[in-house]
């Protein structure tokens, strides 16, 4: 049994740690994502903060005075008053969906629209996810993310009785045994981990990918943007008031703008719900998009237990439940991979020539003994 594994493992690693390697360390610079667009462009991504924001209907014409040619379809809301808002728009024309960022307080458009893998990290996070292979890239990488869910449950086994040489690291051995303490020693480490953002990415990736299939089965393509796809009397503003009366503690952090025909808005937003692990996309409240009538909302403090569950695997994905201190650990054990594909491809390496000049030296003995029969 563990010979079977230990050969599973291994050619697992050897065949996956390329794009396991660009998944995990793109991954680990993501968690802090803001943070480095906040050092590479802060003018654009961070703004002072005010007493007040604007109403989102001042806010929303500004925009589309700003961009006449684009529509609103989504809305980020962010719970950090000192970031600026993230508007998504869309081309009229097209179906391609770009973003802008906006001061909330004075209603200056701070950027121009541009495409979802424009700035560093933003590439880096289509890198991350797609490989930049767009939906053919959420299967290959689902593939990948579940290779590593093999690679840490077949480490675990193998590695079960950990803790009565948990600690060793033979310094003072050959690179070879110490490489193998190391291995041991960061999989054993990073392996929780390592499993959770695995099993979360390739849920993502797969549920991304059916979802588009499922939106496009009888051959349809998307939806060119041509107008404006929601009443003009609505008030976006007093649709926010109404949405966060209607369940009780709900903060918006999100609004999705009708994108398509029969589209309606969806207010996502975050509940004090005492649950760490609780998503700030967590509940939702839906209104028409021609009448503004209330379509009914969700609540994650009424949901079952399955819901409440795939609604963490954001804030276990991002690592983003504790702040910056469970970032920091995300970030360290996601990358742990590094470590791991070094010392388990020089492990290899080793073993295989090993068993190379074995094989040698047995078949030299026989020739011999064969010459002296």
């Amino acid at each position: 049994m563990n010979k079977s594994l230990f050969k599973v493992h291994s050619w697992a690693a050897l065949l996956a740690f390329i794009p396991l390697l660009v998944i995990c360390v793109t991954g680990s610079l993501l968690v802090f994502k803001h943070e480095i667009d906040s050092l590479l462009m802060p003018d654009q991504v961070r703004v002072e903060p005010q007493a007040q924001r604007l109403p989102l209907d001042s806010l929303a014409a500004n925009i589309n005075q700003a961009q006449p040619n684009y529509e609103i379809v989504g809305w980020v809301l962010y719970q950090d008053p000192a970031r600026a808002d993230q508007p998504y728009v869309m081309e009229k024309g097209t179906s391609e969906w770009s973003f802008l960022h906006l001061n909330p307080y004075t209603g200056t458009v701070l950027s121009a629209p541009v495409a979802h893998d424009h700035y560093l990290t933003d590439w880096l996070l289509e890198l991350h996810y797609t490989f930049l292979l767009e939906d053919a890239g959420l299967v290959i990488t689902s593939v990948f993310a579940i290779a590593l869910l093999l690679l840490g449950i077949t480490g675990i086994y193998l590695h079960r009785k950990f803790w009565k040489n948990f600690f060793t690291l033979r310094w003072n051995s050959r690179l070879v045994v110490y490489f193998s303490d190391l291995h041991k020693m960061v999989g054993v480490v990073a392996s929780p981990i390592l499993l959770v953002l695995a099993f979360t990415g390739a849920w993502w990736n797969i549920a991304g990918f059916l979802h588009e299939l499922e939106e496009h089965a009888d051959g349809h393509e998307h939806h060119l943007m041509q107008a404006r796809l929601y009443s003009d009397d609505l008030s976006l503003e007093n649709l926010r008031t109404e949405a966060e009366s209607s369940v009780a503690g709900f903060t918006a952090t999100y609004i999705s703008f009708p994108w398509e025909p029969g589209a309606n808005f969806t207010f996502w937003g975050d509940v004090p719900s005492g649950n760490f692990l609780t998503s700030e996309y967590s509940s939702t409240v839906s209104f028409n998009a021609q009448t503004g009538e209330n379509l009914g909302s969700y609540d994650i403090r009424t949901a079952g237990l399955g819901a409440t569950i795939v609604d963490s695997y954001r804030r276990l994905h991002f690592g983003d439940f504790a702040g910056l201190a469970s970032k920091i650990i995300w970030a360290l054990l996601g990358s742990a991979p590094l470590i791991l594909a070094l010392t388990g491809v020089t492990l290899w390496w080793k073993r295989r020539k090993q068993r190379a000049r074995a094989k040698q030296k047995n078949l030299a003995t026989g020739a011999l003994s064969a010459n002296l029969s």
